[in-house]
């Protein structure tokens, strides 16, 4: 069955590879296909290094870049045809797969004539980016044509330091038709002058109803009727957006003052015994055994967990939640760009991003795939039918509108208040 198969297998991957993934070498030049990494564990890794980890040696400096302008749109894009190749870098189990066929990308290569070579080399940012920076910066091609990135430390400075290439929103009528608000200029890109949205997620509270009553707030991560049974998350990037949350700060308008009251904030809700522990990818299981009763969650994690028959409840709490994007962008060596934006127009035809959120199960930034596929559970019976019906039903991955407004990204980060924003929050998760 498509549906779910590349969540269920990212769940098998966490529950078996879950401890200390700092430590092992192999897993930080690049894992091989048996030891896959899911993009929020990347990002987690990302969050964990301390400033310029897989980056220093490349004497990466960053600053805050101009958006571009019209005419330097008009330029970059006035040379530049189509050439019938495209070279796609993507995380592994993040597409939609037929045995060994992408049936999205098939389609795309039908009705373009384009011939898509699609590999799977991205296994965390800052590998990724310590791999790429150097060719980049010396104006070489990297291999690859579109690549999909997170937002956070690494795409923030591929922003900064001019490597992406700057988009042409007039050939991309479709992202501007269907993709819902909330993937539109983002904080860290404003008018997504460089990055569409290929898929999202929410870190919120999830919570075990037998022992917990219902959520809606954030401040009961710091209720003393759970002292000893809530979990945190020892990202730092994560943490830092909950205690902001909990003080009513925008983390994406926050700066080092906010930081610090945030930092406040957390370390009471430590000094008073309340955390269980600050947990990597493993507060599934400790959620699940009755371990922790309420904790930070990843959507996706939780979305499996319901599925699987679990009872367990997820929540966006009315303070705010975070919301982390993967993004397709062109780097600005790239040898095929027309390519690349006509296949970032293409995923966001609602029927071809159906194709993908069925078989990827995280948050689509196209809402109309929603109707699509509840209209094709209605052509299905059994357990397929079912489980399109809970897909397409699920909050996980179809946040409400009043969820969506909640929703913020991580504070905008220059390459110097990198160090900064870890020296406060690391203290609070490894002291």
């Amino acid at each position: 069955m498509a549906v779910m198969a590349t969540a269920a297998l990212l769940r098998d991957w966490k529950l078996n590879h879950s401890m200390d993934l700092r430590t092992d070498p192999v897993f930080m030049r690049g894992m091989t296909q048996s030891r896959r990494v899911s993009r929020r564990e990347a990002l987690r890794i990302a969050g964990l290094a301390t400033a310029g980890l897989a980056l220093a040696a490349c004497g990466v400096q960053g600053k805050k870049a101009d958006p571009p302008k019209a005419d330097a749109v008009a330029d970059f894009w006035a040379d530049k045809k189509q050439n019938g190749t495209l070279r796609f870098a993507n995380w592994p189990l993040y597409i939609d797969k037929d045995g060994k066929r992408y049936p999205s990308l098939e389609k795309f290569t039908a009705e373009t004539g384009i011939e898509v070579v699609y590999q799977e080399p991205i296994q965390e940012m800052p590998t990724w980016f310590g791999k790429i920076q150097p060719m980049l910066a010396s104006g070489q091609d990297i291999g690859y044509d579109v690549m999909v990135m997170t937002n956070g430390f690494q795409l923030t400075r591929a922003l900064n330091l001019g490597y992406l290439a700057p988009l042409d929103h007039s050939r991309l009528p479709n992202f501007a038709a269907n993709a819902g608000e909330t993937f539109k200029n983002p904080a860290w890109d404003p008018d997504n002058a460089h990055t569409i949205p290929w898929a999202a997620g929410v870190t919120g509270i999830a919570y075990n109803p037998e022992y917990v009553d219902e959520v809606t707030s954030i401040q009961e991560l710091w209720n003393p009727k759970y002292k000893g049974k809530i979990g945190m998350m020892v990202d730092t990037q994560e943490i830092a957006n909950f205690g902001m949350f909990a003080l009513g700060i925008d983390p994406e308008k926050a700066g080092r003052a906010e930081w610090e009251k945030a930092a406040a904030k957390l370390q009471e809700q430590r000094d008073a015994g309340l955390v269980r522990k600050y947990y990597e990818n493993d507060y599934v299981e400790a959620l699940a055994r009755g371990d922790v009763w309420i904790t930070m969650a990843w959507s996706g994690d939780i979305y499996q967990q319901i599925a699987e028959g679990k009872n367990l409840k997820f929540v966006v709490p009315e303070e705010g939640a975070t919301i982390w994007t993967d993004n397709l962008c062109i780097p600005k060596t790239a040898r095929n760009p027309v390519d690349a934006l006509m296949l970032m127009d293409f995923v966001y035809r609602p029927e071809v991003a159906r194709m993908l959120v069925e078989y990827i199960n995280y948050i689509t930034p196209v809402p109309a795939t929603k109707d699509l596929i509840l209209a094709r559970a209605q052509e299905e019976s059994g357990e397929e039918r079912e489980t399109l019906e809970e897909l397409a039903n699920s909050p996980l991955v179809y946040p409400s509108e009043a969820d969506q407004a909640r929703l913020r990204s991580y504070s905008i980060l220059s390459t110097a208040d990198e160090k900064v924003f870890e020296d406060i929050f690391q203290p609070i998760t490894q002291g």
